[in-house]
């Protein structure tokens, strides 16, 4: 029997579990639905510690959640995935290879779900008083199926490498250099010193504060447009006005 506690915490995250899953499913974008698929197995991680099950749900969490889930969210913002290619089917009939399969699967699992015997479970308490569970799950990692666990390992860290080569591509002309660049001015005639550098008075953040023109007033091209856009450029006016101060105490000092 399940407790009011536990009740609510399965209908608070189940449908954020499912959530997930769906997005995993129809995200348009892959970094979306891998994000959508670690949120549900974070959640199973949380079921599997409120069924008292603590070794499954921190190996869920962090390795599944933290490491292989996390690795192939990183391949995915490292070599980036176009939304069009997901519409085209490199494979023709995978999508009803798959929809086979997912069914097949399905039928699998109703049918153990359906042979399960409720009660009571004989001898765990002589096994626990043994060895304990985390000993005997950590003798079948590491001593009877340590190098399933390493070939695992190999073989998701071939997968990522393996994705990025096939997912890298090559450029298909060669980019400009400083000569390039600096021919190119020269020929539109603009800006050809060269962009004015920020911080004339490097007070403290010099990237924010634009440089100055002849005339006195700010050049707009000294500094960053993201700067300009968060609105975070600031003005010299604090600081010519400091300057007209020191230039009105001089000149009283001098006319003393």
């Amino acid at each position: 029997m399940t407790g009011g506690g536990e009740q609510v915490l399965f209908w608070v995250l189940g449908p954020l579990a499912v959530a997930g899953a769906l997005g995993l499913v129809f995200a348009k974008k892959a970094v979306h639905a891998a994000l959508g698929m670690a949120l549900t197995m974070i959640i199973l991680g949380v079921f599997y510690i409120a069924q008292d099950a603590e070794f499954l749900g921190v190996i869920q969490i962090f390795v599944y959640t933290g490491a292989v889930m996390m690795l192939f969210l990183f391949v995915i913002m490292l070599i980036g995935v176009d939304s069009s290619d997901s519409l085209v089917e490199t494979l023709t009939g995978q999508r009803w290879v798959t929809a086979l399969l997912c069914l097949g699967l399905g039928g699998i699992l109703a049918s153990a779900m359906g042979q399960v015997t409720w009660g009571e479970a004989v001898g765990l308490d002589a096994v626990n008083a043994e060895t304990g569970n985390v000993s005997g799950v950590a003798q079948l990692i590491f001593g009877r199926y340590v190098w399933v666990f390493e070939l695992t390992s190999a073989l998701l860290i071939t997968a990522a490498l393996g994705a990025m080569v096939l997912a890298h591509r090559e450029r298909l002309g060669k980019g400009p250099n400083q000569r390039e660049w600096s021919r190119r001015r020269f020929r539109e005639g603009e800006n050809l010193a060269g962009l004015p550098a920020p911080g004339v008075y490097a007070r403290h953040n010099a990237v924010d504060t634009p440089a100055l023109l002849p005339d006195g007033t700010p050049s707009p091209l000294s500094l960053s447009r993201v700067l300009t856009a968060r609105e975070q450029v600031l003005s010299p006016d604090v600081y010519l006005e400091a300057e007209a101060a020191i230039e009105r105490e001089m000149t009283e000092e001098s006319e003393r």
